[in-house]
């Protein structure tokens, strides 16, 4: 019976952990070109590239700020410069770095979109880069 017990208990303490821990979560929505360039046109957005500085500096999507997933303290950054309240556009060079980003800010409470394919597929679509 004691074991039982301990069981139930332990069930009970990791169903109400893991209710928190999601509670906090933001959302994470992959977006396809057209869907991502229409919502950061219109909404009022953060848009973040995650890219390294020297690949920013060779062409990146207008109004976007750049926050390197890959180095440390990237969340710090991200919570000193960003507003938790307001959507995340995030965008890399092929999608794998800014879906590991979202899911490191979706975590963390933001809700964030990421571009499927990166800023690769967004030149091959024809869309602008500065």
């Amino acid at each position: 019976m004691n074991k039982i017990t301990t069981f139930l208990i332990t069930v009970l303490i990791a169903s109400f952990s893991s209710c928190a821990s999601s509670s906090t979560n933001g959302k994470l929505i992959t977006m396809n070109v057209q869907d991502f360039e229409k919502a950061i046109s219109v909404n009022q957005t953060q848009l973040v590239d995650v890219r390294t500085a020297a690949e920013y500096a060779q062409g990146h999507i207008d109004k976007s700020i750049n926050i390197d997933v890959t180095q440390a303290g990237f969340l710090k950054q991200v919570k000193a410069k960003l507003n938790k309240k307001k959507p995340v556009y995030v965008y890399c060079h092929s999608g794998r770095r800014s879906l590991g980003a979202a899911k490191i800010l979706a975590k963390a409470g933001f809700d964030v979109y990421d571009l499927s394919g990166g800023i690769q597929n967004w030149t091959v679509q024809g869309k602008p880069v500065k």
